[in-house]
């Protein structure tokens, strides 16, 4: 890769964004960045100069992609709620990917989620499937990685997992646990992602990682790495859902979703792809357990609060 191009990461001070930025660094590349939270704590110091994505006047944001050779895409939100929707932001990435167009980017590497589909009735799973199309169609080379479950420091999936575990004695699981899961670290995730920046070929791949889990192995596989000896009971779905409504409640947050409780129990987690990840969870959980779930991650705080860095939120 020529390490005299500017590259453009969404989402930089994020999750998946952070470990794209910091792989380019290293690599030499000139880094900007595109997000909501530009006075987030930059963990970069000067060397990454943050720009709002400006979807409202999209001549500011060709400007801010204008002389970048490959943007990184991970702009997208986890549920519909107050301010965010899944429709608002397929239409602002239909304005990213206009303004790429007309400032002259040569690709887009796309994070989209494993098993997306225009038919699902899965309002996630089905937007995903649109912003692809919307890049496929828009003529731009791209590659769109596909990943089940990400995980890594930052993290809100596993770690909230972990915390219920250190919480409460029981562990109730929707049905019987039995449908799978292929989680990628982070780092394999952003890895992949900048090799296939500098690659000329449109590509899409499924991004998951060395170990696949059902769901009640995983539970075990965290509460083991923790040393927390812990009930697992199935649960009807509605009475699981109910359960983490109210714990999401006293957080101030949502612990999970409909549409996350049926994209885990439809097996949407998983792929018969390959794995292209190296990092294996059984083994990562076991170097952070004495940090994992010690404090409960915050999806609505990381919304509202866009000065602290995630992983203190």
């Amino acid at each position: 890769m020529d390490t005299e191009n500017l590259h453009v990461v969404t989402g930089a001070f994020g999750f998946s964004g952070r470990y794209i930025a910091r792989n380019l660094l290293e690599t030499g590349c000139r880094v900007r960045a595109l997000t909501d939270s530009y006075e987030r704590a930059n963990t970069f110091g000067g060397k990454i100069k943050a720009y709002p994505y400006n979807f409202q006047r999209p001549e500011k944001l060709v400007m801010t992609l204008r002389g970048a050779s490959v943007l990184y895409n991970n702009y997208w939100v986890r549920f519909n709620n107050r301010g965010s929707s899944y429709a608002r932001a397929i239409e602002n990435t239909r304005v990213l990917f206009h303004a790429a167009q007309k400032a002259g980017v040569r690709k887009i590497v796309q994070i989209s989620v494993a098993n997306p589909s225009l038919q699902s009735p899965l309002e996630y799973f089905r937007g995903k499937a649109m912003m692809e199309r919307l890049l496929i169609e828009s003529g731009l080379s791209y590659s769109i990685l596909r990943p089940a479950v990400i995980f890594g420091v930052e993290d809100v999936f596993i770690n909230n997992l972990a915390w219920c575990l250190r919480k409460f004695p029981v562990f109730c699981l929707f049905g019987d646990g039995s449908y799978q899961l292929q989680p990628i670290h982070v780092s394999d995730l952003a890895r992949l992602a900048v090799e296939q920046g500098g690659n000329p070929e449109n590509s899409v791949l499924d991004a998951v990682g060395p170990e696949t889990f059902t769901y009640r192995g995983l539970i075990e596989e965290i509460a083991r790495a923790l040393g927390k000896q812990r009930k697992i009971v199935p649960v009807p779905t509605s009475l699981g859902y109910t359960l983490g409504r109210l714990i999401g409640f006293m957080q101030g947050d949502l612990l999970v979703t409909r549409d996350e409780i049926a994209g885990l129990m439809s097996n949407l987690h998983c792929s018969k792809a390959d794995p292209v990840g190296s990092v294996k969870l059984s083994e990562w959980l076991r170097l952070h357990a004495l940090t994992l779930g010690v404090r409960y991650s915050n999806e609505l705080a990381r919304r509202s609060n866009r000065r602290t860095a995630y992983e203190k939120l």
